[in-house]
């Protein structure tokens, strides 16, 4: 196993290069098809989000546990949708697009999160003091 696992990253790496390559001419050929797998994928990610965040802050979480929390349910894991689709139901079926247009859109609209979670940070956590390399809370407004 200690010499199979590196080669397991650069097989999935190779995976997604591949599907990608093989799905572009899909994603320019199919837009409406590409559009109506985004909407739900970018709904999931901003409902996901906000609901975590949300309960979060009311559970009386702390910044650094709510954003990693709000960021973690946020997010998908394209790489494992991609390998089942492929080994499911073929590299060229329909799932195998759908699992290819995932991170097409999670990357942009998780970075535009980021945004969220920084503004959000000041709105409602001024109070506290989060250490930047230990990400170590303080409440209080003292120093």
């Amino acid at each position: 196993m200690e010499k199979l696992s590196p080669t397991a990253l650069i097989g999935l790496l190779f995976t997604i290069v591949v599907m990608f390559s093989l799905k572009g001419g899909y994603i320019l050929a199919l837009p409406w098809d590409v559009v109506r797998i985004a909407i739900p994928l970018v709904s999931y990610f901003l409902i996901m989000f906000t609901v975590s965040f949300v309960l979060s802050k009311a559970w009386k979480f702390n910044y650094p546990e709510i954003a990693t929390l709000s960021f973690t349910a946020a997010s998908n894991n394209f790489e494992l949708a991609i390998a089942v689709a492929i080994g499911v139901f073929g590299i060229n079926s329909g799932e195998a697009f759908a699992a290819v247009i995932g991170p097409l859109f999670e990357v942009p609209v998780l970075i535009s999160l980021v945004n969220v979670a920084i503004w959000a940070r000041r709105r409602f956590f001024a109070e506290e003091k989060i250490g930047v390399r230990t990400g170590v809370v303080v409440s209080g407004t003292g120093e």
